[in-house]
């Protein structure tokens, strides 16, 4: 289980298309951490942005008894003037009280805009914390294949979050995943469920998203072609496709957990991999992308 990474977004505010049951209480939010580890899952995904996902997942880690014991990424907030070491420092020093540790395992850039700053004084002050024992490792939340690219390429990253799928096929032409492979540097791969899009019901999308639905149905056919779920497929692409790679999800309750963790252990049908890139390589970025989506989707 350790390429399984727990995402906590959903901890600490309401997140995701499909999400209709908001944002968890404590007491399941420390039912969905005990759950995870219980599963064998040891590294967690969190963001100073997150609304209050820092501090729920701190309490959680506290009540389990955990928190010495697992790797925790965190990103700084996409707000903070990047080149001020005094706020940057205070921001560090907050996420580690947030979140009851002294080190995270992972300290990211939320916005990959921030990479452009690296060589202006922000990658010195990110690796004093390096240095200073609060920080293991450096890396960069990404949306373009340029800057996955990019921040690979940066001396002092070695971790590269980004957004793929079943359907999105851009950063895997762009070679991100063999770049990252030949400069030993760990992807994390997130939005693997489209934000819950690629589970819903074509029939039954919110709103403006009804465009949605000419990719989804071929996607669910699929599905009952190969004797899978969508469930299964979406996990199983990323785990298979992406061996080195850890995988990003989130849940909100400790059922998805383990509703994810047995997709995870399914066998994976030979060749299907490719059938998948064949049947879906020209998807739409207005898909792929949560930020080309209608504001307005209720």
């Amino acid at each position: 289980m350790r390429r399984l990474v727990l995402g906590t977004a959903q901890l600490g505010m309401n997140y995701g298309i499909a999400n209709r049951s908001g944002k968890p209480d404590l007491k399941t939010a420390i039912s969905i951490i005990h759950t995870a580890w219980e599963s064998g899952i040891c590294e967690f995904d969190t963001a100073a942005a997150y609304g209050e996902s820092e501090q729920v997942l701190g309490k959680a880690l506290n009540s389990v008894g955990i928190g010495n014991d697992v790797k925790i990424i965190s990103k700084f907030h996409p707000n903070l003037d990047h080149l001020n070491h005094a706020d940057m420092e205070q921001a560090l020093e907050e996420t580690l009280s947030r979140l009851k540790i002294s080190q995270v395992y992972g300290l990211l850039l939320h916005r990959e805009e921030s990479l452009d700053l690296w060589d202006k004084g922000l990658g010195g002050t990110l690796e004093k914390f390096v240095r200073s024992g609060q920080v293991k490792h450096l890396g960069v939340s990404v949306y373009s294949p340029s800057k996955a690219i990019q921040a690979l390429e940066t001396d002092g990253i070695t971790i590269v979050q980004l957004p793929t799928n079943i359907l999105d096929r851009r950063f895997e032409q762009a070679g991100v995943f063999d770049c990252a492979q030949i400069r030993e540097k760990t992807i994390y791969v997130r939005s693997v469920f489209l934000q819950g899009l690629l589970l819903m019901d074509p029939y039954s999308l919110p709103g403006n998203m009804h465009f949605a639905a000419r990719v989804l149905k071929p996607l669910q056919s699929l599905a009952r072609d190969v004797g899978l779920s969508v469930h299964a497929l979406c996990i199983g692409y990323i785990k298979n496709t992406f061996p080195q790679s850890m995988l990003v999800f989130g849940a909100e309750s400790p059922m998805q957990i383990k509703e994810n963790m047995k997709y995870w252990d399914m066998p994976w049908p030979k060749a299907l991999g490719q059938k998948i890139q064949k049947e879906f390589k020209d998807i739409d970025e207005t898909l792929l992308d949560p930020c080309f989506w209608p504001k307005d989707i209720t």
